[in-house]
């Protein structure tokens, strides 16, 4: 039985530059929102709108969670 490690690294190698690619894409739609919801979240609290910016807080922690956890699925050298 195999795992996922061992399964992407036989697989062909437009096959990984694809899944690198969206993941790529993907890191880079969460950076994106990360930082309009540091601007959100900085801004409502400056208006005294903190429960604005506590929420803010929460969802850029979930995103920088569901971020390390598409790390895992980078292909690895190719050896």
């Amino acid at each position: 039985m195999s795992n996922f490690r061992s399964a992407q690294d036989k697989a062909h190698p437009n096959k990984s530059s694809t899944l690198m690619l969206a993941i790529i894409t993907l890191l880079i739609l969460i950076v994106a929102l990360q930082i309009w919801l540091l601007y959100t979240g900085l801004n409502n609290a400056l208006t005294q709108h903190a429960d604005v910016a506590l929420i803010a807080c929460i969802v850029s922690v979930l995103l920088f969670v569901a971020a390390v956890g598409l790390l895992y699925f980078l292909p690895g050298k190719r050896r």
